[in-house]
């Protein structure tokens, strides 16, 4: 009998890309491009999430100090205080739809331009 001794190890990790320096990085950040990627995340990230957690506290208000309003029955047993806290997933959902294509058509392809530069000069 002989016993086969296991083969060796293979490596099966492919060499990524270059790592940029980081000089490069600082370089990258002071940017004209990366100022433009910013700039186009927040003038949408900061004024959605300002608007969504004021409509989150009038809903908390309008909860907590107007009980006959938010008590008032519009069909059946549904009465506004439900309607308005189901809108709050609703509009939750809608956030993140809208971020996510936001991103899709603006943000990413900036960023990987971005990338693609910095692996390019790395």
């Amino acid at each position: 009998m002989t016993t086969d001794a296991p083969p060796p190890p293979v490596n099966h990790t492919a060499p990524g890309p270059a790592q940029p320096t980081t000089e490069s990085f600082v370089e990258t950040q002071r940017s004209e491009e990366f100022g433009e990627l910013r700039h186009a995340y927040r003038s949408f990230a900061f004024p959605l999430t300002i608007a969504f957690v004021a409509w989150y506290l009038v809903y908390v208000l309008l909860s907590n100090y107007a009980g006959g309003f938010m008590g008032t029955r519009l069909f059946g047993h549904i009465n506004v205080a439900l309607v308005l806290g189901l809108a709050q997933f609703l509009t939750t959902f809608l956030i993140a739809w809208w971020y996510a294509r936001h991103a899709a058509n603006e943000l990413d392809p900036r960023a990987e331009a971005i990338r693609a530069r910095m692996e390019g000069e790395a």
